[in-house]
Protein backbone atom coordinates (compact mmCIF):
# COMPACT_ATOMS: atom_id res chain seq x y z
CA UNK A 1 0.00 0.00 0.00
CA UNK A 2 1.24 3.46 -0.82
CA UNK A 3 1.18 6.00 1.74
CA UNK A 4 -1.33 8.25 0.15
CA UNK A 5 -3.81 5.30 -0.70
CA UNK A 6 -3.10 4.34 3.36
CA UNK A 7 -3.87 8.29 4.42
CA UNK A 8 -7.04 8.14 2.23
CA UNK A 9 -8.26 5.11 3.60
CA UNK A 10 -7.05 6.44 7.32
CA UNK A 11 -9.58 9.28 6.55
CA UNK A 12 -12.21 7.16 5.31
CA UNK A 13 -14.91 8.54 7.95
CA UNK A 14 -13.94 11.88 7.70
CA UNK A 15 -15.14 12.71 4.14
CA UNK A 16 -18.96 14.29 2.80
CA UNK A 17 -20.85 11.63 4.59
CA UNK A 18 -19.38 12.96 8.26
CA UNK A 19 -19.34 16.77 7.43
CA UNK A 20 -23.20 16.72 6.33
CA UNK A 21 -23.76 14.04 9.50
CA UNK A 22 -22.65 16.88 11.93
CA UNK A 23 -23.93 19.58 10.06
CA UNK A 24 -27.10 17.73 10.56
CA UNK A 25 -26.84 16.89 13.96
CA UNK A 26 -26.36 20.84 14.60
CA UNK A 27 -29.31 21.50 13.13
CA UNK A 28 -31.21 19.49 14.49
CA UNK A 29 -29.77 21.07 18.03
CA UNK A 30 -30.77 24.71 16.74
CA UNK A 31 -34.10 23.35 16.03
CA UNK A 32 -34.75 21.31 19.59
CA UNK A 33 -32.56 23.16 21.75
CA UNK A 34 -34.11 26.63 21.75
CA UNK A 35 -38.08 27.59 21.87
CA UNK A 36 -40.18 28.55 24.13
CA UNK A 37 -42.41 27.86 27.17
CA UNK A 38 -43.35 24.23 25.92
CA UNK A 39 -39.69 23.15 25.33
CA UNK A 40 -39.79 21.02 28.38
CA UNK A 41 -42.47 19.12 27.51
CA UNK A 42 -40.87 18.32 24.14
CA UNK A 43 -37.24 17.08 26.00
CA UNK A 44 -35.68 20.48 25.73
CA UNK A 45 -35.09 23.42 27.72
CA UNK A 46 -35.06 26.84 26.88
CA UNK A 47 -32.65 27.96 29.93
CA UNK A 48 -29.20 27.99 28.54
CA UNK A 49 -26.67 26.53 31.02
CA UNK A 50 -24.22 28.19 32.84
CA UNK A 51 -20.48 28.30 32.26
CA UNK A 52 -19.22 25.59 34.63
CA UNK A 53 -22.71 23.88 34.91
CA UNK A 54 -22.99 20.31 34.59
CA UNK A 55 -24.66 20.62 30.98
CA UNK A 56 -21.95 22.45 29.76
CA UNK A 57 -18.94 21.07 31.33
CA UNK A 58 -19.97 17.28 29.64
CA UNK A 59 -20.45 18.61 26.66
CA UNK A 60 -16.91 19.68 26.30
CA UNK A 61 -15.49 16.95 27.87
CA UNK A 62 -17.49 14.26 26.01
CA UNK A 63 -16.69 16.06 22.66
CA UNK A 64 -12.73 15.91 23.52
CA UNK A 65 -13.53 11.87 24.69
CA UNK A 66 -15.63 11.30 21.60
CA UNK A 67 -12.60 12.63 19.53
CA UNK A 68 -10.02 10.39 20.73
CA UNK A 69 -12.49 7.56 19.88
CA UNK A 70 -13.03 8.46 16.31
CA UNK A 71 -9.27 9.04 16.33
CA UNK A 72 -8.47 5.66 17.57
CA UNK A 73 -10.89 4.00 14.96
CA UNK A 74 -9.58 5.79 12.03
CA UNK A 75 -6.18 3.60 12.96
CA UNK A 76 -7.17 1.21 13.25
CA UNK A 77 -8.93 0.46 9.91
CA UNK A 78 -5.70 0.79 8.54
CA UNK A 79 -4.23 -1.86 10.66
CA UNK A 80 -6.78 -4.52 10.17
CA UNK A 81 -8.56 -6.61 7.25
CA UNK A 82 -11.37 -8.35 9.98
CA UNK A 83 -14.50 -7.42 9.23
CA UNK A 84 -15.97 -7.37 12.75
CA UNK A 85 -13.32 -4.95 13.73
CA UNK A 86 -13.70 -2.73 10.76
CA UNK A 87 -17.49 -2.68 11.37
CA UNK A 88 -17.28 -1.80 15.17
CA UNK A 89 -14.93 1.08 14.29
CA UNK A 90 -16.77 2.41 11.52
CA UNK A 91 -19.97 2.48 13.87
CA UNK A 92 -18.14 3.77 16.80
CA UNK A 93 -16.47 6.61 14.91
CA UNK A 94 -19.59 7.48 13.05
CA UNK A 95 -21.82 7.42 16.10
CA UNK A 96 -20.00 9.52 18.09
CA UNK A 97 -18.72 12.30 15.82
CA UNK A 98 -22.53 12.77 15.59
CA UNK A 99 -22.61 12.98 18.92
CA UNK A 100 -19.78 15.12 19.45
CA UNK A 101 -21.02 17.41 16.19
CA UNK A 102 -24.72 18.01 18.65
CA UNK A 103 -22.91 18.78 21.75
CA UNK A 104 -20.71 21.45 19.84
CA UNK A 105 -23.80 22.68 18.47
CA UNK A 106 -25.35 22.67 21.71
CA UNK A 107 -22.34 24.90 23.20
CA UNK A 108 -22.59 27.19 20.11
CA UNK A 109 -26.46 27.89 20.40
CA UNK A 110 -25.77 28.74 24.40
CA UNK A 111 -23.20 31.14 23.50
CA UNK A 112 -20.49 29.15 25.59
CA UNK A 113 -16.78 28.16 24.61
CA UNK A 114 -15.62 25.00 23.96
CA UNK A 115 -12.79 25.08 25.89
CA UNK A 116 -12.12 26.46 29.12
CA UNK A 117 -8.58 26.39 30.28
CA UNK A 118 -9.58 27.28 33.79
CA UNK A 119 -11.67 24.18 33.87
CA UNK A 120 -10.13 21.07 34.79
CA UNK A 121 -11.37 17.98 33.23
CA UNK A 122 -14.11 16.70 35.19
CA UNK A 123 -14.87 19.22 37.33
CA UNK A 124 -18.24 19.60 36.36
CA UNK A 125 -19.19 16.06 38.04
CA UNK A 126 -17.98 17.69 41.59
CA UNK A 127 -21.04 20.67 41.00
CA UNK A 128 -24.20 19.20 41.92
CA UNK A 129 -26.16 21.32 40.21
CA UNK A 130 -26.61 24.38 37.98
CA UNK A 131 -22.78 25.40 38.02
CA UNK A 132 -23.94 29.09 38.28
CA UNK A 133 -20.27 29.34 39.66
CA UNK A 134 -16.63 28.62 39.83
CA UNK A 135 -16.23 24.70 39.34
CA UNK A 136 -12.83 24.37 38.57
CA UNK A 137 -11.59 21.84 41.63
CA UNK A 138 -9.68 18.89 41.34
CA UNK A 139 -9.51 17.42 37.34
CA UNK A 140 -9.32 13.90 36.71
CA UNK A 141 -5.58 13.87 37.87
CA UNK A 142 -6.96 13.82 41.42
CA UNK A 143 -9.88 11.50 40.98
CA UNK A 144 -9.05 8.28 42.51
CA UNK A 145 -11.38 6.46 44.30
CA UNK A 146 -13.23 10.16 44.43
CA UNK A 147 -17.14 10.08 44.20
CA UNK A 148 -17.72 12.63 41.56
CA UNK A 149 -21.11 13.85 42.41
CA UNK A 150 -22.35 9.66 42.97
CA UNK A 151 -19.96 8.37 40.09
CA UNK A 152 -16.96 7.11 40.98
CA UNK A 153 -14.37 7.89 38.09
CA UNK A 154 -11.25 6.44 39.20
CA UNK A 155 -7.96 7.87 38.01
CA UNK A 156 -6.93 9.35 34.72
CA UNK A 157 -3.52 6.79 34.25
CA UNK A 158 -0.54 9.28 33.82
CA UNK A 159 -0.61 11.14 30.17
CA UNK A 160 -4.20 10.26 29.56
CA UNK A 161 -6.03 13.67 30.23
CA UNK A 162 -9.47 11.89 31.71
CA UNK A 163 -10.08 8.43 32.88
CA UNK A 164 -10.18 5.75 29.77
CA UNK A 165 -8.83 7.72 27.66
CA UNK A 166 -5.68 6.48 25.84
CA UNK A 167 -2.29 8.05 26.17
CA UNK A 168 -0.20 9.59 22.93
CA UNK A 169 2.32 6.56 23.60
CA UNK A 170 -0.65 3.96 23.30
CA UNK A 171 -2.10 5.72 19.96
CA UNK A 172 1.34 5.87 18.30
CA UNK A 173 1.76 1.87 19.38
CA UNK A 174 -1.63 1.52 17.91
CA UNK A 175 -0.28 2.80 14.46
CA UNK A 176 2.51 0.52 14.45
CA UNK A 177 0.67 -3.09 14.77
CA UNK A 178 -1.13 -4.95 12.26
CA UNK A 179 -3.39 -7.95 11.96
CA UNK A 180 -4.49 -9.61 15.14
CA UNK A 181 -2.09 -7.33 17.47
CA UNK A 182 -3.99 -4.01 16.13
CA UNK A 183 -7.35 -5.70 16.88
CA UNK A 184 -6.48 -6.59 20.31
CA UNK A 185 -4.66 -2.99 21.37
CA UNK A 186 -7.63 -1.49 19.41
CA UNK A 187 -10.21 -3.51 21.98
CA UNK A 188 -8.73 -3.07 25.13
CA UNK A 189 -8.11 0.86 24.23
CA UNK A 190 -11.64 0.84 23.43
CA UNK A 191 -12.84 -1.00 26.24
CA UNK A 192 -10.78 1.26 28.79
CA UNK A 193 -12.38 4.54 27.10
CA UNK A 194 -16.18 3.14 27.37
CA UNK A 195 -15.85 2.88 30.53
CA UNK A 196 -14.79 6.10 31.30
CA UNK A 197 -17.66 7.52 28.41
CA UNK A 198 -20.47 5.50 30.59
CA UNK A 199 -19.21 6.86 33.56
CA UNK A 200 -19.50 10.64 32.53
CA UNK A 201 -22.06 9.84 30.69
CA UNK A 202 -24.25 8.25 33.66
CA UNK A 203 -22.69 11.52 35.65
CA UNK A 204 -24.80 13.77 32.98
CA UNK A 205 -27.88 11.66 33.53
CA UNK A 206 -27.55 12.39 36.79
CA UNK A 207 -26.68 16.22 36.93
CA UNK A 208 -27.85 17.77 33.60
CA UNK A 209 -30.60 20.32 33.29
CA UNK A 210 -31.01 20.34 29.69
CA UNK A 211 -33.93 16.97 29.60
CA UNK A 212 -32.61 16.56 25.69
CA UNK A 213 -28.98 16.44 26.65
CA UNK A 214 -29.90 13.82 29.43
CA UNK A 215 -31.96 11.78 27.11
CA UNK A 216 -28.35 12.07 24.51
CA UNK A 217 -26.26 10.72 28.06
CA UNK A 218 -28.86 7.65 28.51
CA UNK A 219 -28.23 6.70 25.18
CA UNK A 220 -24.76 6.81 25.43
CA UNK A 221 -24.47 4.21 28.81
CA UNK A 222 -27.01 2.39 26.71
CA UNK A 223 -24.95 1.77 23.73
CA UNK A 224 -21.95 2.07 25.48
CA UNK A 225 -22.45 -0.83 27.58
CA UNK A 226 -24.07 -2.72 24.73
CA UNK A 227 -20.47 -2.41 22.49
CA UNK A 228 -18.48 -3.42 25.95
CA UNK A 229 -20.17 -6.41 26.06
CA UNK A 230 -19.50 -7.23 22.49
CA UNK A 231 -15.76 -6.01 22.39
CA UNK A 232 -15.09 -8.47 25.81
CA UNK A 233 -16.54 -10.91 23.34
CA UNK A 234 -14.66 -10.12 20.73
CA UNK A 235 -10.98 -10.42 22.27
CA UNK A 236 -12.09 -13.65 24.16
CA UNK A 237 -12.27 -15.10 20.60
CA UNK A 238 -8.94 -13.90 20.29
CA UNK A 239 -7.28 -15.57 23.41
CA UNK A 240 -7.36 -12.07 25.10
CA UNK A 241 -9.24 -10.42 27.85
CA UNK A 242 -9.63 -6.99 28.70
CA UNK A 243 -7.03 -5.36 30.59
CA UNK A 244 -7.77 -5.37 34.67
Amino acid sequence: MTRASGAHRTYWVSGAAVVLAVLFAVGATVATASGGDGDRERGTSSRAPALYSPDAGFARDMSVHHQQAVEMSFIVRDRTEDEAVRSLAYDIANTQANQRGMMLGWLDLWGLPKVLADEPPMSWMGTGGSGDGHAGHGGAAGMEGHDMGGHDMGAAKPGALMPGMATKEELTKLGTLQGRDAEVLYLRLMTDHHKGGVAMARGCAALCETPAERKLAEGMVEAQQSELTLMADMLKRRGAAPRG
